[in-house]
């Protein structure tokens, strides 16, 4: 019992030490910026004019979503930040540069014409009533592409890893992975997926699909464990990635790499709201990489991140203190 004693506290002193690496290491985010605004109320009566519940409104605000909520995830761990995309000249975009001032992330922004994504989500009694979506989908094109595509040389030169966080609202495109690739030679290049752009991902370090997108992304419907391991290894394949993460909700996560497959179980004790997980899972994982963890060890710190994150209502975060807590008492 010693000896297991004795190799807990050396694992758990490795990981915290990787953990207080973070604050010194520079993730480039790349990919769509949407502001996630939050209503909240109480519901006590049905409309009489249609059977669907009257929320009475006590607050309303708004925080950072898709690739600026990787942004954050990653400043609220203690590393630095650079995040890349589109915000509208409208009144949204205005308030998500303030909020991206505020969190300290440093911004290389394309100011367009289009609406900046925005997600509504009332929510009442602690759980979700509607979302509402408003955004373009529409891919960056000419002088907005240009910039982009101008701009990546540098940002990819001054980082130490790059997470692109794909949303499907027009900022990743063939164009843009072929240059980021070109660019980033020798880097460690994250994936946030969406179903219907896996094509573009092709030779990156590592995607991070849930089990909806690994389906469709390996064309493998997942239903148990043997469609799993062909799924995880038909994506490694097909994207000659370094590693594919799926994570797979209360059941976990699963390691796909040349070497293997490593089954992590779930860390979350509770939970209230999967938003902005997956967003949490592939900014731990490539700041726990790039400060020196082996895959699995980043595997392991961002399955405990995003356990933090789910235990709570609404777009949240983790810091070094709350993820060392939680590896300290699951004995890691």
């Amino acid at each position: 019992m010693a000896g297991k004693s004795g190799k807990s506290k050396n694992k758990n002193k490795k990981l915290s030490e990787l953990i207080g690496g973070f604050k010194n290491k520079k993730i480039l985010v790349i990919g769509d910026l949407i502001l996630d605004r939050y209503i909240w109320g109480k519901v006590s009566r049905i409309s009489p004019e249609a059977p669907v519940p009257v929320v009475d409104v006590l607050d309303d605000n708004f925080m950072l979503g898709g690739a600026s909520n990787v942004a954050n995830n990653i400043v609220s761990l203690g590393g630095k930040a650079t995040v890349m995309g589109i915000a509208g000249t409208d009144g949204a975009g205005q308030v998500l540069k303030d909020l991206l001032d505020r969190a300290g992330i440093e911004t290389v922004l394309i100011e367009d014409s289009r609406p900046t994504s925005v997600k509504t989500r009332v929510i009442a009694h602690n759980q979700q009533v509607v979302r509402f979506d408003m955004e373009s989908r529409d891919h960056l094109t000419g002088k907005e592409l240009e910039f982009m595509l101008s701009a990546l040389g540098e940002q990819v030169r001054e980082c130490d890893a790059i997470i692109v966080s794909d949303y499907k609202k027009g900022v990743v495109s063939a164009q843009m992975m072929r240059r980021l690739l070109k660019e980033a030679k020798g880097k460690f290049v994250a994936v946030d997926p969406k179903v219907g752009h896996f094509h573009l991902y092709k030779g990156v370090s590592l995607v991070t699909p849930n089990l909806l997108e690994a389906s469709e992304g390996s064309s493998v419907p997942i239903r148990d464990e043997a469609t799993l391991l062909k799924a995880g290894r038909t994506l490694l394949a097909k994207l000659h990635a370094g590693s594919v993460l799926i994570t797979r909700g209360e059941d976990g996560m699963s390691l796909f790499s040349p070497t293997g497959v490593k089954h992590i179980p779930t860390a979350a004790m509770k939970v209230f709201d999967v938003t902005g997980a997956g967003d949490t899972v592939i900014a731990a994982f490539s700041l726990s990489y790039a400060a020196g963890a082996t895959k699995e060890e980043a595997a392991i710190i961002a399955n405990h991140a995003a356990g933090i994150v789910v235990a709570q209502v609404g777009t949240a975060a983790a810091t070094p203190e709350m993820l060392k807590k939680t590896l300290r008492e699951n004995g890691l």
